[in-house]
């Protein structure tokens, strides 16, 4: 059977979970229909739920319709809880809308209507509680259209004609108008792709409670959806993290692509994992299964390193959340509690919760809480007990602040202690408000490689960037990569952290900045007489708002106001009003703060002693590091970007693509002659075949020197990065298309040849990941050294490391046509052979050998090494038949 992923979003009190009650039980999945107030709804699982009445935690539901099967997927509607909501949205195939017909289009109804936009969510509407005493049906659609889209349209039976739906369908789209012309109607399947466009949005009025105008709701949906269609290859997108009773870890995730069985080995950038089991559940139970196909929501237990947001195979990771924390308190643990024994249990609860922040304050020695709001703070306090067992509390909470630039500048930052070496130039410009944080390079190759840019970039989105006000993230800004500078043997990529963190932190000291407050979207309704007080109060609290609109005796206001001023205000509210007036608030994002001078005092940041976050740089002077102060930095830079704060600045583009490294093949006067210019600039590079004085080499780019070693003699080391071999000869890639098994020993026979022929030392190493071991060895093959590298070591690394040791007292040549390896291997002494200069060795070597076979056995025959291919070839094939098949 087909399957879908279907959300239910509302605001609070709207009767979502209500809904999902009624399509379930109407589904015939329910034998008995529960109610939130009654405690024993299906989908609040939880103790809090339960006692509260809100959903905190989304749960997920089996409900089966005729041709599909739908996982619902029933998400918080409180506003302290939107995070776990939106982390939904990255996996529904469609979502629900509730909206209650008493409330009507609420301030956090237009929040999940951006949202279910700008994850380009198709939605249908269910309008509840048109039981209830005062719902108008024709004002509630009007405001639909007002305030969500034009294309909500009443779907309900007998709500209007056919032809009238169609006619407003039509509307929707131009290529649906022409055809309703053309035709005088709309069919299901032109009704089905406006809705899954997000041109049409279906509305169905009834009471899910009494369920009036759920079942008719329940057809139009298995009508109106449809199947996407999915990948063969594997894929999975990660939405939640979460434990179950007994403390086991589960990875809720959608599988986007192909399929997902037990025992599958899933992996990441740096780790791999075996899926031990696959949980679908319903409700509060789950039933196991053993494979489950594309489209499924499931959780599985047995990884240890997802979170949410992540990509699984094919499947890429999500953007960034829209929704963040605006309010920090301070945890206070009780008498004699370890808060560094306390901190890695609090990160489970930051892994379940991403926008849950747990965050150490050094200076301090405080654990500091970043959330959303004193809801989700009186719930945290009580995950805490129940599941740590520590009776914590919290301090007064502030307000998390955010800062920003008005005008661009070029930071430069520069990192050169004794054999180190980085210098990077940042454009730093003012960003579109709600932007973020976005980076980019216009730095040529020539100056700076590639490979260090990525890593600059890397380091730019690696950590949050203190301002130089308050000390708070930087945001809305764009950090552009102008120029930079490595030392081709004392760079080490630790020197370009430094480097970029102080050139952000220089640039920010010379900028204009400007201290971002979070702010409230509210809607405020109350009698029409306590009008003036409200319009006297929001302009008092630094809030902003829309002419008012009222309705009889009601008044209704819009606006907007800091969330600073405005935290307390719904307690005012109600006591003015007598409980009569009602006040929701949303977050609206992050605009100029309304006191910025005052809150700028009252913290107190001084960025000059700020030692963690420092604008100076570090430069070498006779052999030892110098730090030059932030303001005096750019007289001693070793590059000049260019840029001049008069001057337009640089075209923007994207990141330098991922790339992989070039192939690197050159004759042996190529080397000797970058051999020469690499000499002429950092100093001679000793080898065993001959032994000069020793002779000093510059550490960096000023005059501190240092002898190098006189090798000892002994014999020459040859190493070999073997899949890069493998597949740089066609021979070899050939076998490995059909056997990677067969091609690695194939290439250990060719290399046993060369040994015995030569007499050197061979040392072939492989990727450890590439291979059933995973783990790191070395074994003797007959004559040769071969070396599977420890578990996340790649070849290149170990073929660095190794080259740089054993240079110093031998000479060594490394075959392979990694060009930045080469580079590398070059600096550290050693000889360099590109994998077409190797096969030519290799083909001499075998060539020489058979020769001398066919002296000995007067036969006139020479084996050339296409000849030896075939031979070895063939013997390894029929040993590596009986040898299962390799993943790579």
């Amino acid at each position: 059977m087909k399957k879908l992923v279907v959300g239910i979003l509302a605001h609070v009190d709207a009767g979502k979970t209500t809904l999902s009650e009624a399509m379930l039980y109407t589904g015939g999945q329910l034998k008995r229909l529960g109610r939130v107030d009654h405690q024993d709804a299906f989908l609040d699982t939880d103790a809090q739920e339960r006692e509260r009445g809100i959903t905190i935690f989304s749960k997920q539901a089996i409900l089966p319709l005729p041709e599909v099967e739908i996982t619902l997927l029933d998400t918080p509607g409180h506003a302290d809880f939107s995070s776990e909501m939106e982390r939904t949205l990255q996996v529904l195939d469609y979502a629900i809308l509730v909206v209650s017909g008493t409330d009507g289009v609420q301030g956090h109804t237009l929040t999940l209507w951006q949202l279910l936009a700008r994850y380009h969510v198709p939605t249908f509407l269910f309008i509840n509680k048109m039981d209830l005493d005062g719902t108008d049906r024709d004002a509630l659609l009007h405001e639909l259209r007002l305030r969500l889209s034009e294309g909500c349209i009443d779907f309900t039976p007998g709500g209007q004609d056919p032809a009238a739906l169609w006619e407003q369908a039509a509307m929707c789209s131009e290529e649906a108008l022409e055809r309703f012309l053309a035709e005088g109607s709309l069919d299901c399947e032109a009704l089905t792709g406006l809705i899954s466009r997000r041109e049409l949005f279906p509305c169905w009025f009834g009471s899910a409670l009494k369920l009036s105008g759920v079942e008719a709701f329940l057809e139009g949906l298995a009508r109106y959806i449809q199947v996407p269609d999915y990948p063969p290859q594997f894929g999975a997108k990660v939405y939640k993290i979460a434990r179950d009773p007994q403390g086991t870890r589960l990875t809720y995730l959608k599988v986007t692509g192909g399929s997902l069985k037990v025992k599958t080995l899933l992996s990441g950038p740096d780790w791999q994992e075996k899926v031990d089991q696959i949980r679908l559940y319903s409700g509060a139970r789950f039933r196991a299964a053993e494979e489950v196909p594309a489209g499924t929501v499931c959780a599985v237990t047995g990884l240890s390193h997802t979170w949410p947001g992540q990509g699984l195979g094919q499947e890429p990771a999500s953007a960034p959340p829209a929704l963040e924390p605006v309010l920090t308190y301070q945890l206070l643990l009780p008498e004699g509690c370890d808060p560094f024994a306390v901190l890695p249990k609090l990160r489970q609860l930051e892994e379940e919760d991403p926008q849950l922040h747990m965050v150490w304050n050094e200076r301090l020695q405080e654990i500091h809480v970043q959330l959303m709001g004193e809801v989700q703070l009186e719930v945290l306090q009580r995950l805490i007990r129940d599941r740590f067992g520590l009776e914590a509390s919290f301090g007064p909470g502030n307000i998390l602040y955010r800062e920003t630039i008005t005008d661009a500048v070029e930071g430069v930052g520069h990192f050169e202690p004794l054999r180190h070496y980085a210098e990077v130039h940042l454009l730093l410009e003012p960003g579109e408000r709600g932007s973020g944080l976005q980076f980019s390079s216009v730095c040529g190759e020539d100056m700076l490689d590639r490979n260090w840019q990525r890593l600059i970039l890397s380091h730019l989105e690696e950590r949050a960037h203190p301002g130089v006000l308050t000390g708070s993230p930087i945001t809305d800004m764009r950090i552009t990569l102008l120029a930079g500078r490595a030392h081709i043997k004392h760079t080490e990529g630790g020197d370009f952290r430094q480097a970029t963190y102080r050139a952000v932190r220089q640039g920010l000291m010379q900028a204009h900045s400007v201290l971002l407050e979070p702010w409230y979207a509210f809607q405020l309704e109350l009698p029409a007489q306590y009008l003036g007080r409200a319009l006297s109060d929001i302009q008092r609290l630094g809030g902003t708002f829309h002419p008012p609109e009222t309705q009889g005796d009601t008044a209704r206001l819009i606006g907007s106001a800091p969330v600073s001023a405005f935290r307390d205000y719904a307690v005012e509210v109600a006591a003015y009003t007598k409980g009569l007036g009602r006040l929701s608030c949303t977050l609206k994002g992050y605009e100029p703060c309304h006191n910025q001078e005052e809150i700028v005092a009252a913290l107190g940041y001084d960025p000059e002693h700020d030692v963690e976050n420092p604008a100076d740089s570090v430069f070498c002077s006779h052999g030892a590091g110098v730090v030059v102060k932030w303001d005096q930095v750019r007289e001693h830079m070793h590059v000049d970007s260019g840029f001049r704060p008069e001057g337009p600045a640089p075209e923007q583009n994207t990141p330098p693509a991922p790339f992989s490294r070039p192939s690197y093949a050159s004759s042996q006067a190529e080397d000797k002659e970058l051999q020469a210019i690499f000499e002429r600039t950092y100093g001679k590079v000793e080898r065993n075949a001959f032994q000069p004085p020793p002779k000093p080499a510059r550490t960096s780019l000023d005059d501190s020197k240092y002898n190098i070693k006189d090798r000892e003699q002994g014999p020459e080391y040859l190493l070999v990065d073997g899949y890069n071999i493998i597949y740089a000869w066609e021979e070899l890639q050939a076998v490995a298309r059909e056997n990677l098994d067969a091609a690695r020993q194939l290439l250990m026979d060719l290399l046993s040849n060369y040994q015995g022929f030569k007499k050197c030392v061979v040392i072939l190493v492989f990727d450890a990941y590439k291979v059933p071991r995973n783990v790191g060895e070395v074994v003797h093959y007959h004559n040769i050294h071969v070396v599977y590298t420890k578990e996340a070591e790649t070849a290149d690394a170990y073929i660095e490391k190794a080259t740089y040791e054993i240079a110093k007292h031998h000479r060594v040549r490394v075959a392979t046509s990694d060009g930045a390896e080469q580079l590398i291997i070059l600096g550290h002494g050693a000889l360099r052979i590109s994998a077409r200069t190797f096969r030519a060795e290799i083909e001499a070597v075998e060539g020489q050998i058979s020769a001398i076979l066919a002296a000995n056995n007067r036969s006139g025959k020479s084996k050339t090494l296409q000849a030896a291919f075939d031979s070895a070839a063939e013997k390894a094939r029929q040993g590596a038949a009986r040898l299962p098949k390799s993943p790579q």
